[in-house]
């Protein structure tokens, strides 16, 4: 979630107004027979638990679509969110046919999550925003305005009885506390990040955010710089010591255990982690690409692959650049 989309950003800050396709720009890229995406609730029982899962390894995307995040859950259905205009596109993994089930807000969608009620969290990039949507339907639960200036709010993880965003143009995490029965708030609460971080103002900071092993902090990658931190829920950061190692571009992350994944977008690569339970120490042992990779950014897990999509940063985006998301195997 960096790059060309900083563009984005500097469009925001000198007043100037993007224009953006209309939704209409985005033909489904093949008869979705809406009948077979029914409405989808996540249950505990369908993710497969070994290498049984073989779904088609590229999903097509619709063309001038401009994807960027990727949520999955217990069910195998893909979410995409455009960059162009915030459309939510739903994919079934199994057949490889999808549809769009939410139209956008005119801005971004970002980094994706879902919980196990089946809702998506939906970070909203320049828009300075965040939404929160039933899965099976697409309507919008809550909408929250979380920045007042410039911004990019970039990804989201749900961690700590909380869903946490990073915003990459401004030193602050922003946090909605979800209630005991996961009620959503009325207001998100602006955490600002201290200690070890240094903020510049001129390149990417905080982009891909997960939790911590121990589940008692977040990490967050700076794009600009490949450094990782570890962030209390206070906002104090600390780096995270990988031995001389760091992940320039870092982009979307998951957390598999003590191991995290950390997408390396321009560089076309994932980055294999491991990690002691604080999060104060890790050590790289792989970096994995692949053929069909296309400035990946963002990576969700479902039986024994990783899905990611192609954002294509460096190919022009017009209304017909084709997209995909690719399937590999888990390093």
């Amino acid at each position: 979630m960096s790059g060309r989309t900083l563009a984005i950003v500097a469009l925001a800050v000198a007043g100037v107004t993007a224009l953006t396709p209309p939704a209409s720009a985005h033909p489904a890229p093949a008869p979705d027979r809406a009948a077979a995406l029914p409405a989808v609730r996540p249950t505990p029982l369908e993710q497969p638990s070994g290498p049984t899962f073989a779904g088609p390894a590229v999903l097509r995307l619709p063309d001038g679509f401009a994807p960027e995040g990727i949520a999955i859950g217990a069910t195998a259905y893909a979410y995409f969110g455009s960059r162009v205009d915030g459309d939510i596109y739903r994919v079934n993994l199994r057949t490889g046919r999808g549809r769009t089930i939410s139209q956008g807000p005119g801005t971004g969608s970002l980094g994706m999550k879902l919980d196990a009620r089946g809702r998506l969290f939906v970070a909203g990039g320049s828009g300075g925003d965040a939404r929160v949507l039933d899965a099976a339907t697409g309507r919008v639960l809550r909408s929250y305005r979380l920045q007042h200036v410039p911004a990019f709010i970039n990804d989201v993880v749900l961690a700590g009885g909380s869903a946490w965003f990073t915003d990459s143009v401004n030193p602050v995490l922003f946090r909605l506390p979800l209630g005991a029965y996961g009620e959503l708030p009325t207001a998100a609460t602006a955490v600002p990040l201290s200690g070890d971080i240094r903020w510049d103002p001129a390149s990417f900071n905080a982009n891909g955010i997960t939790a911590t092993p121990d589940g008692r902090g977040l990490i967050i990658v700076q794009s600009g710089t490949g450094l990782l931190f570890r962030v209390n829920h206070d906002g104090v950061t600390r780096r995270i010591d990988l031995g001389g190692e760091s992940v320039p571009n870092g982009d979307g992350m998951w957390l598999r255990g003590r191991t995290l994944y950390v997408v390396q977008n321009r560089l076309n690569r994932i980055a294999k982690i491991k990690l002691d339970r604080r999060a104060t120490r890790g050590t790289v042992l792989s970096r994995t690409s692949d053929p069909r990779f296309d400035v990946p950014t963002t990576i969700a897990e479902f039986g024994d692959r990783f899905y990611l999509p192609n954002a294509r940063f460096t190919t022009p985006q017009l209304p017909d650049t084709s997209y995909t998301a690719v399937a590999v195997p888990r390093p």
